[in-house]
């Protein structure tokens, strides 16, 4: 096997005239996890679903695990796991009823499958909630549950489509546990997310992408690095700023203030000068985002 799971190359996605997906290039390596991080429509969603074999290419060149999606969809699913935003779980029955289902379609034999499922629900936290039917649970539940399901057939790639959307910070917490525990084990993760610090928390690379474009990627703080100096001061733009000092970049976006500056102390020392509330803190993915596009993550067009 190659070094890179997924390579794509000028990879685009239209409906219509409409661009879901306009021209993109990246490689996932084996072992890593890569993240995909924007805004709802950025196209994030339309990548994964090219990737798991549930959407054609529109143009462009894209092989997974040295297969051609479009082609070889039977053998690639096969050695996929795939963490959709829908939990498209049976209510009618229970927990380890959905996985014994679900162990199924890859054919695995009764006895592995039962001591698979055992395993798995251990490993997420399930083991309690088995015999639990699927209306009974928690979405934070259901979710796990859906990712011990992606996991029945050892997959050399687990992707998940914004994996903790909705979920309360506890029980994303926990599944960023689990899902470390996956990558130490060397499972390759592909994330879509566009939670700031989900991606700081778990991504080793990422691709920021709007508008079904890259905007950049790279390691996350290498990309903060690359285009911002790394501590920013935040404060209301009505706030009344003297002479900018000298080496502290500003930014304006709808009713703040952002201002950039190599050391905290060149901030401190401006802060000083200034009365009322004020903000003082390292850059994050946020700031990159919103550098790159004037927009933040969670904001619509």
């Amino acid at each position: 096997m190659p070094a890179n799971l997924i390579e794509a190359k000028n990879l685009s996605k239209a409906y219509g005239d409409f661009k879901a997906v306009d021209g993109v290039d990246f490689a996932v390596r084996r072992g890593e996890c890569f993240g995909f991080l924007g805004p709802n429509g950025a196209g994030k969603s339309t990548l994964m679903k090219m990737i798991y074999c549930f959407s054609p290419r529109s143009a462009g060149e894209l092989t997974v695990l040295g297969l051609n999606p479009d082609r070889q969809a039977a053998a690639l699913k096969n050695r996929l796991g795939v963490v959709a935003q829908s939990d498209n779980l049976d209510d009618e029955i229970s927990v380890r009823e959905n996985l014994e289902i679900y162990s199924g379609y890859f054919g695995l034999p009764k006895k592995q499958a039962a001591q698979k499922i055992e395993e798995l629900l251990h490993f997420m936290s399930l083991t309690e909630k088995a015999a639990a039917r699927i209306r009974e649970l928690s979405g934070g539940l259901k979710r796990r549950l859906v990712i011990a399901r992606a996991l029945l057939n050892d997959p050399e790639l687990l992707i998940l489509d914004e994996p903790t959307t909705g979920l309360d910070p506890q029980v994303r917490h926990l599944i960023w546990v689990k899902l470390r525990e996956l990558k130490k084990r060397g499972v390759t993760l592909l994330l879509t997310t566009h939670y700031m610090e989900e991606a700081q928390q778990l991504c080793d690379r990422l691709l920021v992408m709007d508008k079904g474009r890259v905007l950049a990627q790279g390691k996350p703080r290498d990309l903060m690095a690359r285009h911002l100096p790394p501590y920013v001061m935040e404060l209301p733009a009505s706030r009344r700023l003297a002479a900018t000092p000298p080496g502290v970049k500003v930014d304006r976006y709808q009713d703040r203030v952002f201002l950039y500056a190599k050391s905290p102390a060149q901030l401190h020392r401006l802060a000083g000068k200034l009365k009322g509330h004020f903000s003082i803190r390292p850059v994050g993915l946020e700031d990159l985002f919103l550098k790159l596009t004037g927009r933040d993550l969670h904001e619509s067009e």
